[in-house]
């Protein structure tokens, strides 16, 4: 019996993509404390590796290193398996909407899930619950504006932010929410905002 389980739950990470995540509650129809173990041994034998307690990823073996997906991906897989939204926060907002070049190391992002760490060779990405307020947001461009300018600091901002606030908000789909989503921004962001608003913003 247990020879089988073994089989079936290798047969399914090793068809599985690159940056799958695993839980024990990934394989349900089988004991967790078994599962536990079983994880933990398959992690032994490089088959996954562990990146949290109790939270595996088949990441990609090269002669350079242990290649992880990208904190976005995992952090989008952790999301989806607790039913959780998730907001990136930080430098990791402001580089993802293009207002910073700079790659973040270690990435944060809150979730109405639970708080957890996770340790990709040296780099981690923070899931911190986040105030029900951060999540109020009808669209996503404000609430990543909001996040990224909060990194930034409204000192800091350069004709070029601005510039790039203007396109996304351009390029957007989301002109039915961001009214309301202004309203959920401090006032120096919402002024930042509005004067890079496109004209039809304005009608």
């Amino acid at each position: 019996m247990q020879s089988a389980v073994i089989d079936k739950v290798k047969s399914r990470i090793s068809h599985s993509k690159f940056g799958e995540v695993f839980f024990v509650s990934s394989f349900p129809e089988y004991d967790v404390e078994y599962v536990t173990k079983l994880l933990s041994i398959l992690e032994k034998e490089g088959t996954i590796t562990r990146i949290s307690k109790g939270v595996y990823v088949k990441a990609r073996k090269t002669r350079f290193g242990t290649l992880y997906p990208s904190a976005s991906e995992l952090v989008r897989e952790i999301a989806k398996r607790d039913k959780a939204a998730v907001i990136a926060t930080g430098d990791t907002a402001a580089n993802q909407l293009g207002l910073s070049t700079q790659v973040p190391m270690n990435s944060t992002f809150l979730t109405t899930g639970s708080s957890r760490k996770l340790t990709l060779g040296k780099r981690t990405v923070t899931l911190k619950h986040g105030a029900p307020k951060n999540f109020a947001f009808k669209g996503k461009l404000i609430q990543d504006i909001v996040q990224a300018l909060r990194s930034i600091g409204e000192q800091n901002l350069t004709p070029e932010n601005e510039r790039q606030i203007a396109k996304l908000l351009a390029e957007s789909p989301e002109k039915e929410t961001i009214e309301h989503d202004l309203r959920l921004a401090p006032v120096w962001m919402r002024n930042i905002i509005n004067r890079n608003k496109p004209k039809e913003y304005h009608d």
